[in-house]
């Protein structure tokens, strides 16, 4: 967003971003310090990772480089352009260059764009149209939903349901195919644009209920007459692949879907209810995955404790935390750091979510044998260096990981445990011996998601005494910590996205802890802090105090 691609541009820049976003008070300098940080590790404009970290929105961003230039900055949405206007930018280009024609007034095309910098694409729009362009800047997600509107793209679900429910036979595939796709697409699109990691249909004796599941939170979205759930349950199978006939047992699929730009891929699951069957989407986005630790979000002291344990020859490190906390997304960052040009790199996962490189990837199959306990034993034959399992779930596969640990090999997986701590007794109890975690133990991750306050709506929390006794904690020095007030960009949710907290108890905190049957997780707990180990909820505090993070999540995550 802050990029210059042009000489003469840049001098109208005299300041850098970060200096003015600093003046206008819309960042603190620990946040731009923060973000310069990541930005040079993993790349991208500063007003990209800004928006990242929650510290300022793209609004604010593009306010800031719109004053650069004295052009005006507008909002999109209360812009009316006629049709003529519209016709001089196909709507293929505009979406490419993320910009939207507000007005032309003789030889002057006024165009509205993210990157008021961008003088590629302000030089095409000259050559294509003509015409003198006078630019004015906007927020990106703005512009991308005015280009919907008022290019009239988009259909409304509304009309495709009233277009579907008025063909005579809504079995027939002539009347009523195109539509029924159409309106199966919409859901797909709307629940990406509102970022939701999954789509429920659930079907009840008089309707069809659709709830997205947004930053770990359901929020319903509609209803559809019943009369709909037949024909749209079809044609989620036929996009998966699945049995369309079947209707009493429980299926699973997966969906490859174009969404603009970029493919999503959709897991779909049916299952056989009282009302009819239920189905579950959930939104894979390839383009979101993290692929290295920089960009977690975990803090240099921690990561540090992670990179230790990943450069080891042999050991295992495990990922803990409940249902989708992350674990995956952390053993993928991980797994980036590791050469696998020079290392045998095998993967057994339920299911492969990701393809990744030069890494071998076994798709778990219980129906034909393949199970996390006889995949890695029949992995083992394959000559591995390191090895990721999805999850340990039985005393099998945690024995059998163990032993390739100790046998010379890097294991990386699960464990559905409440911290890291929880992990030692938790092996033990899966029938690993001690002495087998205190020689092959290297890391234990314990993370959660907690929601990360909008940038649009952040506003100074006022209630710290509420939370300072809800997480024991003395709260009332500090400042910095944020509430979302709820707004359109964040759908008056107060909240857009997730971030993760971390704890990491390393070999080093178990040094003179003895490992034996019957300890608990305090005794590792104890142990560990008294080594040295941050707990979750001091990182998910520090996290509030930058204004990222919510102290009302970070009770619901670790209180």
């Amino acid at each position: 967003m802050d990029n210059i691609s042009n000489t003469a541009t840049a001098n109208k820049r005299p300041r850098r971003l970060g200096d003015k976003l600093l003046d206008a008070g819309i960042i603190s300098q620990a946040q731009l310090s923060l973000a310069l940080s990541e930005q040079n590790r993993s790349g991208g404009t500063l007003g990209e990772m800004l928006e990242k970290l929650g510290f300022a929105s793209q609004a604010e961003v593009s306010k800031v480089l719109s004053n650069e230039l004295h052009s005006e900055f507008v909002t999109v949405a209360d812009a009316v352009v006629d049709a003529e206007t519209l016709k001089l930018v196909p709507v293929a280009f505009a979406k490419q260059h993320q910009l939207i024609p507000l007005n032309r007034e003789g030889d002057i095309l006024t165009v509205a764009m993210a990157n008021t910098f961008d003088i590629v694409s302000i030089d095409a729009l000259e050559k294509m149209t003509g015409l003198q362009i006078e630019v004015v800047g906007a927020a990106a997600h703005a512009i991308l939903d005015g280009i919907d509107r008022k290019y009239g793209q988009t259909t409304t679900i509304e009309s495709l349901v009233e277009l579907i429910m008025g063909a005579t036979d809504l079995n027939d595939k002539s009347g009523s195919e195109a539509p029924v796709v159409q309106l199966v697409n919409q859901i797909i699109v709307l629940a990406a644009r509102k970022r939701a990691n999954d789509i429920h249909l659930e079907p009840e004796e008089s309707a069809v209920r659709v709830r997205f599941r947004i930053d770990g939170i359901l929020h319903q979205e509609m209803l559809f007459p019943k009369a709909l759930q037949l024909v749209v349950t079809s044609r989620l199978k036929i996009m998966g692949g699945l049995d369309v006939t079947e209707h009493r047992q429980s299926q699973d699929g997966r969906i490859p879907f174009k969404l603009g730009y970029k493919q999503i891929d959709i897991r779909i699951s049916t299952l056989p209810t009282q009302y009819g069957e239920s189905v579950v989407l959930r939104v894979l986005d390839r383009t979101n995955i993290i692929l290295n630790l920089d960009s977690l979000g975990i803090s240099e002291r921690e990561k540090t404790l992670m990179l230790d344990a990943i450069k080891k020859p042999h050991g295992m490190i495990l990922v803990t935390g409940p249902t989708g906390s992350g674990k995956t997304t952390t053993l993928y960052a991980a797994l980036s750091q590791m050469d696998s040009v020079r290392n045998s790199v095998f993967t057994l996962e339920d299911p492969i979510e990701y393809c990744l490189n030069m890494i071998r990837q076994v798709q778990i199959n219980p129906a034909v044998g393949m199970t996390f306990s006889s995949g890695l034993r029949a992995l083992l034959r394959q000559d591995p260096d390191i090895i990721l399992v999805g999850e340990i779930r039985d005393e099998e596969t945690a024995q059998l990981a163990t032993r390739a640990a100790l046998t010379g090999h890097l294991v990386l997986s699960t464990l559905h445990t409440n911290s890291a701590a929880g992990c030692v007794p938790r092996l033990i109890n899966m029938g690993v011996e001690p002495y087998l975690i205190s020689s092959t133990l290297l890391v234990v991750v314990g993370q959660r998601l907690v929601r990360r306050i909008c940038p649009h709506c952040s506003e100074p929390l006022t209630n710290i005494d509420k939370y300072s006794k809800l997480l024991n904690v003395d709260l009332a020095a500090d400042s910095g910590f944020r509430q979302g007030k709820g707004c359109p960009q964040c759908f008056n949710t107060g909240y857009s996205g997730r971030i993760a907290i971390y704890e990491v108890l390393h070999s080093d905190h178990l040094a003179n802890l003895s490992i034996h049957k019957g300890i608990t997780e305090n005794d590792v707990l104890q142990a560990a802090k008294a080594a040295g180990m941050r707990e979750m909820i001091d990182d998910g505090i520090e996290k509030a105090r930058l204004g990222i993070g919510s102290l009302e999540d970070l009770v619901r995550a670790v209180g």
